[in-house]
């Protein structure tokens, strides 16, 4: 029989699919060459030199490039979806295996006929490493990083950087041992030296740092780096840079927009940057490597969370990227994982202890006026996970628990300066002592300060070495003191802050460590007839002053509560746990075991004495007349008694001899590992959290003079204007926000007057030239 002409697609499988039309001899299905290999009773497929076809009940269906072995998977997967053959039919005449079509099916699902173009080999991560990031490499190298640092810096693995110099035949420079460097700047070198040094060779490798160049004209340091984008809602051409590995941060850029979500939160923008957060943090943390998300949108996105109660990276899944994007100037915000990743590479490099400490610097210079009473509490956080961790009493359970204590100092306003975090759960009275140094570091040694605590950090010893830093205490005196006569109380009245103040107190002297350390006690009378003493060295100051600054450490609690509700201040940012120091003492677990066999003897001496005395008030006088039968009729009882003085006594020296405190790996089987959360993620969360706290305060400071109910719902109304929509417009050099009305037009008219105050601050946006310029719509009368 003759072959017959027709004419039939022919599919191209390179990169997509596409159609043209050729003419092929094809013979009829009738003729049962033996080259025919039957699928099913309804198709069969024949091979003509390279080209392969597939008959449906003998009407040619498909044809292809017999090496083309995409086209060949979906020929698979399309004779069993249109049931011309089963999987087993079909795998068994083009011998294959079912898990073949099972993965074509997947790829084609999920990327159609792109996914099944079988992908190129080879390393991962040899595309990331260009030429330009190649000159990065080097040129770090060569100032001593280590490839762990490089890494971190430039958002590479550790094994990439070796790879990478290892490719570009990188050798230590002669002249002196480089060694492993510690990541952060040079102690000899400022950092803002370094990352323009750093900057010049990345932008003219080759030339000496600091050389000038007067064919390119130096941009100033403060200048920030425009986009290349035109459209802001669409930045293909700065993430292809940020790809490429030559674009460290992506500039803001805005769009004018009306009804836009949350933008009432630009509002804190001018406090967020007079905090300094921007500035520390490009000192102490210099970048994050090429990106399109960089630093400063890292730590503007953390803050605009906080401020709008988006209490974990989580929660932004429930906001839309491109609604939260305008508010940072970009076409969309970065996602979770990203959010994630970038948080684990500034952990990584373990600096939120200097972040915290240059972040107070600049908090305690902008608020002298209020250090003349420094808070000092220690705040718990539960740890209800699977590890086991050291435990911390936790006073609103009251019950030891495994936790992770956070000792903050916070102003006599209540408002936070920093915090850190306790090693292991170390009590107040072993934490004021370090705490009180960082505050003298801070502040210096000219100005005398004045630390309230209450009973936690009760420590004479301690209130004795505290003083001869010059630092003045205020605290709860702990333990069994005698009552004052209530009529040695009087009635003191006084008006401070604005408020008058009445107290029933009495006042006295009182002398601890044998006399060596006089202080005062103060002690005031409820209403209740309860007395509470408080013991002082401040000596220039009256007794009515002392007792209020004493009372009102309920400040720091209420702002622990705050931060609980409002921030997730309890929330984990990291779970992840490190092994717990061996080494560090703890107390000794014999002594407790020695208190309560002596609490379970003495508790049984009690009930023998007891029944000793009951025995001598029904002696029947008639049987014993005389207390030496009394005594030989109840020896036994005597004997038992005595033994169990003599235990006692025994154990009490037993006490004594045993060590009060032992290391942590003498207390712990030889199986059991005892873990600690990672700190250094959380600290410095807690401290992007504690800046969003202050310019919430700052922004009520401002509005207090306009809103007469601002002590008591103050916040909820900076809360609601920093979740106000409004519009945006952009016009020259200004961002104008304009914000939908309040509630009422009371409260609107006090965001109005915000406004005005913010609008003379003459901020611009971090990142860009764009002054912001703020304004709140009029409400609308209807009749």
């Amino acid at each position: 029989m003759q072959p017959f002409l027709l004419e039939i697609p022919v599919l191209s499988w390179h990169h997509a699919p596409m159609e043209t039309h050729q003419a092929i001899l094809i013979p009829t299905a009738e003729s049962s060459a033996p080259s025919s290999v039957h699928i099913s009773g309804m198709c069969t497929f024949r091979d003509e030199g390279d080209l392969r076809v597939i008959f449906a009940n003998g009407i040619p269906l498909l044809h292809y490039a017999r090496t083309d072995r995409a086209a060949e998977h979906y020929a698979l997967i399309h004779l069993v979806a249109c049931g011309l053959a089963t999987q087993q039919e079909v795998a068994a005449a083009f011998g294959c295996a079912r898990q073949t079509i099972f993965r074509a099916r997947r790829k084609y699902d999920h990327g159609g006929m792109a996914g099944l173009v079988a992908k190129k080999r080879g390393p991962k991560e040899g595309s990331k490493v260009s030429k330009v990031m190649e000159r990065h490499i080097g040129g770090l190298k060569s100032k001593g990083l280590t490839n762990a640092a490089i890494g971190s810096r430039l958002g590479l693995k550790e094994d990439t950087v070796r790879k990478a110099l290892k490719r570009m035949g990188w050798s230590q420079p002669k002249g002196g041992d480089q060694g492993e460097l510690p990541l952060g700047p040079s102690p000899s070198v400022p950092l803002e030296t370094r990352e323009v040094e750093e900057r010049e060779e990345q932008e003219h490798p080759g030339e000496a740092p600091g050389e000038q160049h007067p064919e390119r004209g130096e941009r100033p340091k403060d200048r920030p780096q425009p986009s290349f984008d035109v459209d802001p809602l669409e930045r293909s051409v700065d993430r292809a840079m940020a790809r490429a590995g030559v674009l460290e941060e992506a500039a803001p850029v805005f769009q004018a927009a009306t009804t836009v979500a949350h933008a009432g939160v630009l509002l804190a923008v001018p406090a967020l940057v007079a905090s300094g957060i921007f500035t520390v943090a490009e000192k102490v943390y210099g970048t994050l490597g090429a990106g399109f998300y960089g630093l400063r949108t890292i730590l503007l996105t953390l803050l605009f969370m906080a401020l709008v109660r988006i209490k974990r990276p989580e929660g932004l899944k429930e906001y839309a990227p491109a609604e939260l994007g305008r508010l940072l100037g970009l076409d969309r915000a970065c996602e979770v994982k990203t959010l994630r990743r970038k948080l684990d590479r500034l952990a990584a490099r373990e600096q939120a202890l200097a972040f915290g400490r240059q972040l107070a610097d600049i908090r305690l210079k902008s608020r002298e006026g209020v250090l003349g009473f420094l808070y000092v509490d220690g705040h718990v956080r539960v740890y209800n996970g699977t590890r086991k961790l050291a435990k911390a009493y936790v006073t609103r359970r009251r019950l030891a628990m495994p936790a992770t204590t956070d000792y903050w100092v916070n102003d006599e306003r209540g408002d936070p300066i920093f915090v850190v975090t306790a090693p292991a759960n170390d009590g107040l009275a072993r934490m004021l002592e370090p705490v009180a140094a960082e505050l003298r570091a801070l502040i210096g040694d000219s100005r005398p300060l004045t630390v309230v605590f209450d009973r936690g950090g009760w420590s004479p010893k301690l209130f004795a070495k505290l003083g001869a830093q010059g630092f003045d205490i205020i605290t709860y005196r702990k333990g069994h003191t005698t009552a004052v006569a209530r009529e040695c109380f009087s009635l003191m009245a006084e008006e401070i802050e604005g408020k008058r103040i009445e107290y029933w107190l009495h006042e006295q002297s009182v002398t601890f460590l044998e006399g060596a350390l006089p202080l005062r006690q103060i002690t005031r009378l409820s209403p209740s007839g309860h007395q509470t003493h408080i013991v002082t060295s401040r000596k220039d100051l009256s007794a009515m002053t002392l007792a209020y600054r004493m009372f009102e450490r309920w400040r720091q609690e209420n702002f622990f509560k705050y931060m609980a509700a409002e921030y997730a201040l309890d929330a984990l940012v990291d779970y992840g746990v490190e092994e717990d120091d061996l080494r560090r003492l703890v107390p000794n677990p014999k002594r407790k075991k020695i208190n309560l066999e002596r609490a379970r003897i003495k508790a049984e001496i009690k009930e023998l004495e007891c029944r000793y005395g009951l025995e001598a008030m029904n002696n029947q006088e008639a049987k014993r007349r005389t207390m030496r039968g009394f005594k030989i009729a109840t020896a036994a009882i005597r004997r038992k008694i005595d033994r169990l003085r003599q235990r006692v006594t025994e154990l009490r020296a037993l006490f004594r001899a045993t060590p009060a405190k032992v290391p942590l790996k003498e207390t712990l089987a030889s199986d059991t590992a005892i873990y600690r959360l990672k700190r250094e993620k959380k600290h410095l969360t807690d401290l992007i959290k504690m800046v969003a706290y202050q310019a919430e305060t700052d922004l009520l400071a401002l509005v207090r003079p306009r809103y007469a109910r601002a002590d008591d719902e103050g916040r909820t109304l900076i809360q609601s204007a920093l979740m106000a929509s409004g519009d945006l417009e952009v016009t020259g050099s200004e961002l104008r926000i304009t914000l939908d009305p309040l509630s009422s037009p009371h409260r609107s008219d006090a965001i109005r007057h915000l406004c005005a105050e913010l609008n003379a601050t003459e901020t611009t946006f971090p990142g860009s030239n764009l002054r912001l310029v703020y304004d709140v719509k009029h409400h609308r009368h209807v009749a």
